[in-house]
């Protein structure tokens, strides 16, 4: 089955419709992706302000080099781990969850616990 002249140009101009909204998307993806990376990271020039919010030289290098770690295909969380290794934990506004972390984590629960048990034992004495 022959298609018609103009049948031909309207597959042309949806596939080439298609194709450049779908490139388009991409960028776009990359691009959020990029900024919700970099307001996870700290700048380390400037005073717990976020990669994505600076605009020094170390901030910018930064976001460079997540998105071509994003093109390339690399999860957050191996940009992230390359980052803590180059830079530190600090970089981190959210510290990683590991065993040198633990105390961090566990103590507002171990607060919560003696507090609550010296509430217990002082309202207690009071009864008595």
């Amino acid at each position: 089955m022959k298609l018609s002249h103009f049948s031909r140009i309207l597959h042309i101009v949806i596939l080439s419709f298609m194709f450049f909204t779908i490139k388009l998307f991409a960028v776009e993806n990359i691009d959020e992706r990029v900024k919700n990376l970099t307001l996870e990271l700290r700048c380390m020039t400037c005073q717990n302000q976020s990669i994505y919010d600076s605009d020094a030289e170390f901030s910018n290098n930064i976001k460079k080099i997540v998105k071509n770690k994003l093109q390339k295909g690399e999860s957050e969380r191996d940009i992230k781990k390359f980052l803590v290794e180059r830079y530190g934990e600090y970089i981190l506004f959210r510290p990683l969850m590991n065993f040198s972390n633990i105390f961090l984590w566990s103590f507002p629960f171990i607060l919560l616990i003696f507090g609550s048990f010296f509430v217990l034992i002082k309202t207690k004495r009071k009864k008595v």
